[in-house]
């Protein structure tokens, strides 16, 4: 009861530390709407523009576990550290060379999860009956796997944009939450600073 109660006040501590820069999620948020705006006018663009910072990301990952490989004490270690950070930097490499045959072969991959993610979700549904809801999750993996199979019948066309597509669909979704966020931060700033103070 004691940990619960110290956990709720952290909490309650987090949160009012947070509540004075509630402007500052807002402004985040605004500025993922306009970068979900801007990357929507070329899916293309952002596709592509997604590939590199994958790309990147891996090469600065694999030299980062290169390195740790060094730090490593026992050959064992030190192999399985070092070929994943060749691996990693390799993939990184590639993807940067050819960012077109990067994001044809990344949308596929990513058909293949919806796809896979929908068959187990269909699964997992039918497995919860009679639990109240489980026809829910059935629809929802009925629903992802037809459209990773749409997706999977309209590659390799999708390729070029898929990725920029889900870019937007995520700059978007997040710029609102932020500002919803921020917002609701606001409220609970103005509602606090209305309530007259205890002596």
């Amino acid at each position: 009861m004691t940990d619960m109660s110290n956990t709720r006040t952290s909490l309650g501590h987090a949160i009012h530390a947070i509540t004075g820069k509630w402007g500052w999620f807002v402004a985040l948020g605004v500025g993922e709407l306009i970068l979900g705006g801007i990357a929507s006018t070329n899916l293309m663009a952002a596709s592509l523009a997604s590939v590199l910072v994958i790309g990147a990301t891996m090469v600065v990952a694999g030299i980062f576990q290169i390195v740790h490989a060094f730090s490593m004490h026992g050959l064992r270690g030190f192999l399985f550290w070092l070929l994943a950070g060749i691996v990693y930097t390799a993939a990184g490499a590639i993807i940067l060379y050819d960012p077109l045959l990067a994001s044809f072969t990344l949308s596929l991959v990513v058909c293949a999860f919806l796809v896979a993610a929908g068959v187990m979700r269909t699964w997992a549904g039918f497995h919860m009956r009679p639990a109240a809801g489980w026809r829910w999750i059935v629809a929802a993996g009925v629903l992802t796997f037809c459209v990773g199979i749409l997706l999977v019948a309209t590659w390799p066309a999708i390729g070029l944009w898929l990725l920029g597509a889900m870019l937007v669909v995520d700059l978007i979704f997040q710029g609102w939450g932020l500002i919803a966020f921020g917002l609701a931060l606001r409220s609970r700033a103005t509602r606090h600073s209305s309530q007259p103070a205890t002596v």
